[in-house]
């Protein structure tokens, strides 16, 4: 339904002509006839989307025909164990990226992304195969095995092309640019993406997965090849020809840009057609936005709690919450959320939450945490707090380095604990009943039937003997007689069946988990990806902050003051004035950087940034404020295009980029132009600059069309449009720092959800940076020695509050019916 919607209208542009001359000049005379359309496009039974990037185009597929730009989507998650005898070593065990270094030992004469391949290209006039992964996609490893892994076909890969492997995350610019060429001339994407460039980086022919041996119908990654090699050698003008036509309209069709004198598009008008693209794609009975596979879309619940905000007293608003609370329930009662070891799994296979994908990817952690204690201020259930200190719980554990950094995934596939060499998804995850009744043999004092534990345990997480995976969200047989937990029935209940006290089923469910957590700590673990980048633990820095304030809680505000050390020591280029943008585990556990580093993209300086900015909130750090307005000055100076407005995703000045691309949907991730519009409104009231709020105003117009047609696509995006709308409150509090009194002011204000204000500090000190910044703070005093709270909106400013109670009903007074232009 939506893919029509968010098709890109780019891909208007591509003629019958264009793709009609790509498919002539690949499938020239002598070439096997598949089909009479063209090379197989996708394989049935997929259950699992290929991308967590996109899912207005990356939607699981039926078998079709494409033209061959691009021949067969696959889906994502898992990894192949690096080859122990090294037969073969290749120039990727010389990087740190871990996916890099699972094919360092792969038949085929690898480069990393960079000058010494591009030459080679050059001086041997060679195309260049581009293989784009992560280290947790498990379709990336199925084509490393099949043929990556195969003598024949490196030798094929190795002889005939300079081939390239490349992490998507470590270079996020490069990948977006070939899968907008993978996503034009085919509708789809996903990864493990297979490109062919020209020696000077254009791309001609593009897929994602291939089987190494011709399926039927389906060309096999060796009959690819050499029909690629043929058709360089004898039809390369041709070729090289359809692949320049096609950049080319991919250069018109990706620009955006506000046109002179452009206003962005009425707030009120965006986010009510927002919502209501929203509501058409609910799924009611579970929550969610689609039947399966589902993703927990934080952007999309982030922009209905704020719409409802705005909108509590009508239909819509009533609508938009119940949407957001139902959501966040069903997804916390669901086998996608770890009942055991915490955390959340990157999605389900299925409509009720049940069957994930077993990956845990750090970025889901992040905005999860945040939705979660959004839903608690909003409705002050200890349920939704304690979701949200259980994900940081499993992030403090599982995925935090010593150095104060969070690393980025958790694979999906392990070796069995039953033994064997096979890695299987969900293995460290998963439970057979004869496993649960053997650790859980404790029979209950009073429950019905003489109970044990396990029997408690089974009936109130789904266990059957069987196994509760149905085969059709198991189409490779790797969940068979097991048991994914979900909680089918409530703790009242339970108890009722039990005849035993609603205290005492709590007790007993936390003691099982316990037991079970224990088992599973000494099952063979899922691989971890310990590359740590820029953006993903600017996302975690704000979760922490966040959580931390909401709940008063000085742990996690000291983790999240940890994480910003971390980001300034190891992730910021006090020379060059430059974020980096990823640092990695060394086998010493230290921290390693690889050299030349990475330079940070766009991503990477508005996640910081806003994660700098909720951690000034939360502390009343000013030295995080201070580096958030440095880091904005630079990012202005690297990505913001003078012409258009808006910022391009990496540094437009890169030659070896071809697209300049603008980041156009909050998918997975919020895109960085939409956090961008809000970090600069929140940083022209904390500074004074007007130039930010004028740089925010024309961001957002930038992206009028999108905002007004299709706003479903930029959720994120539509929250700084009400932001801009409804102005933000300025809430200052007057006081000693870390005195009793502030902290009573604080968690007043940190109880509600405020979606629209920034809150700042200030001792009464002039020299302070918000008092350089703003002079009017001077004029703000504390009554009579006790912490004092100013709220400003409009260049107007509430009497000064002392208690917390009354500036928690002026707050509330305030936000109930916010006023409109």
């Amino acid at each position: 339904m939506l893919r029509q919607v968010w098709r890109r209208s780019v891909f208007k542009t591509f003629t019958t002509r264009t793709a009609g001359s790509l498919t002539a000049a690949f499938l020239a005379a002598g070439s096997p006839r598949w089909s009479s359309g063209g090379l197989t496009g996708g394989f049935k039974g997929i259950l699992h989307p290929p991308s967590d990037r996109s899912q207005r185009l990356l939607q699981p597929q039926p078998a079709r025909y494409l033209s061959p730009s691009v021949f067969i989507s696959m889906a994502s998650g898992g990894d192949q164990a690096t080859s122990t005898g090294h037969k073969h070593t290749n120039r990727l065990a010389q990087e740190r990226s871990p996916y890099l270094l699972q094919h360092a030992h792969n038949p085929v004469d690898w480069y990393p992304w960079g000058q010494e391949a591009f030459e080679k290209a050059k001086r041997e006039d060679k195309p260049i195969f581009l293989s784009v992964g992560y280290s947790t996609c498990h379709w990336c490893h199925v084509m490393e095995r099949e043929s990556f892994e195969d003598e024949e076909i490196g030798n094929i890969l190795s002889n005939n092309f300079v081939c390239i492997k490349l992490d998507r995350e470590e270079r996020p610019d490069v990948d977006k640019v070939y899968m907008t060429f993978v996503q034009a001339t085919s509708g789809g994407g996903g990864w493990p993406m297979s490109v062919w460039l020209t020696p000077d980086l254009r791309p001609f022919i593009g897929g994602t997965y291939f089987p190494p041996r011709d399926q039927g119908r389906r060309p096999g990654f060796k009959t690819v090849l050499m029909r690629i090699i043929e058709q360089w050698q004898s039809n390369r003008a041709a070729l090289e020809s359809s692949g320049e036509r096609i950049m080319e309209a991919l250069k018109k069709g990706t620009t955006l840009s506000a046109n002179p004198g452009e206003s962005p598009p009425l707030a009120p008008d965006v986010a009510n057609r927002c919502f209501q693209q929203l509501a058409h794609s609910y799924e009611e009975e579970y929550g969610g936005f689609r039947d399966a596979p589902k993703f927990p879309s934080p952007v999309n619940l982030m922009f209905l709690i704020s719409y409802w905000s705005v909108n509590r007293c009508t239909s819509e608003g009533v609508e938009a919450l119940q949407m957001v609370m139902h959501t966040l329930r069903m997804m916390a009662l669901g086998g996608i959320h770890d009942h055991v070891a915490q955390g959340f799994h990157r999605y389900s296979t299925d409509s009720s939450w049940h069957v994930p994908h077993f990956e845990k990817m750090l970025y889901d952690q992040a905005q999860l945490a945040v939705a979660y204690i959004t839903a608690f201020q909003v409705s002050g259930e200890q349920f939704y707090s304690d979701v949200a200190k259980d994900i940081l719980l499993y992030v403090s554990r599982d995925l935090s380095d010593k150095s104060g950094g969070f690393y980025s995934a958790e694979d999906a596939d392990s070796i069995p604990a039953s033994g064997g060499k096979e890695k299987r998804e969900g293995a460290f995850c998963v439970w057979t009943a004869s496993e649960v009744r053997e650790l859980l043999p404790d029979v209950v004092e009073g429950a019905v039937g003489a109970a044990t534990l396990a029997d408690i345990f089974m009936h109130h997480y789904g266990v059957k003997e069987q196994g509760n995976v149905a085969p059709e969200q198991d189409p490779h047989g790797e969940l068979q007689g097991k048991n994914v937990l979900i909680v089918r029935y409530s703790v009242e209940l339970t108890a009722a069946h039990f005849g035993i006290t609603v205290e005492k089923v709590n007790e007993l469910m936390t003691s099982a988990r316990a037991r079970m957590a224990e088992v599973r700590n000494v099952r063979p673990r899922p691989h971890l990806d310990t590359k740590m980048l820029a953006s993903w633990n600017g996302l975690m820095l704000s979760a922490f902050a966040r959580v931390g304030a909401v709940l008063g809680d000085e742990a996690l505000l000291e983790r999240a003051v940890q994480a910003g050390g971390f980001l300034k020591e190891h992730l910021w280029d006090p020379d060059q004035q430059k974020i980096l943008r990823s640092c990695y585990r060394g086998d010493q556990m230290e921290v390693q950087q690889i050299s030349p580093p990475i330079c940070g993209f766009l991503d990477d300086y508005a996640f910081i940034i806003c994660g700098l900015l909720d951690l000034y909130e939360a502390t009343f750090q000013a030295e995080w404020l201070q580096w958030a307005e440095e880091l904005q000055t630079r990012q202005d100076l690297l990505f913001w295009d003078e012409q258009g407005g808006g910022y391009f995703c990496s540094d437009p000045s890169d030659g070896t980029v071809l697209l300049r691309l603008k980041e156009d949907q909050d998918g997975a991730e919020p895109s960085a132009n939409s956090v961008s519009a809000s970090n600069l409104l929140r940083l022209s009231h904390y500074t004074g600059r007007q130039e930010w709020l004028q740089k925010s105003q024309l961001l957002l117009a930038a992206f009028s069309d999108r905002l007004t047609r299709i706003p479903i696509a930029l959720p994120e995006m539509v929250r700084a449009l009400m932001a801009q709308h409804y102005t933000l409150q300025q809430i200052v509090v007057c006081s000693q720092r870390n005195s009793p009194d502030t902290a009573s002011l604080l968690s007043a204000v940190n109880s509600l959800f405020l979606p629209f204000k920034v809150l700042m500090h200030t001792d009464g000190n002039p020299g302070s940076f918000l008092c350089q910044r703003l002079p009017v703070l001077t004029s703000m005093t504390q009554l009579d020695g006790t912490a004092t709270a100013y709220v400003c909106q409009d260049f107007s400013c509430s009497l000064p509050i002392t208690e917390p109670q009354e500036l928690r009903r002026l707050l509330l007074d305030r936000t109930a019916v916010p006023e409109a232009d």
